[in-house]
């Protein structure tokens, strides 16, 4: 699977599904800007849901978000919106149980 874009002289290729991948990404991110900027100044927050579904958070990361998001051992969901960027991020702290017994299992 092959793309080429042309934008006012900047030439883009999409190779294979990395490329499309990519593409989605940068679609996603130009749609969320895009969506925060159309808005006043005083209304931006830079964190919400892009389409009602996707999750984004383009605030500066914190020790405290990023701890809160990646290890939250009392959430029961195993994807939690991303604590910086667009999508999802695994909460290692549901998953380490699970992990943990699964090593447990497989050394007997």
């Amino acid at each position: 699977m092959e793309f080429e874009f042309e934008f006012g002289g900047l030439a883009l290729e999409v190779k294979g599904w990395r490329g499309v991948v990519t593409l989605a990404g940068l679609a996603l991110v130009g749609a969320v800007v895009a969506r925060e900027l159309s808005r006043p100044a005083k209304e931006r927050t830079w964190q919400g849901r892009l389409l009602g579904v996707v999750p984004y958070d383009l605030r500066p990361p914190t020790p405290g978000r990023l701890r809160a998001t990646l290890w939250d051992p009392t959430n029961a969901r195993v994807l939690v919106p991303t604590a910086f960027g667009i999508g999802w991020s695994v909460n290692l702290g549901r998953l380490w149980p699970a992990l943990a017994s699964l090593t447990t299992r497989l050394r007997r």
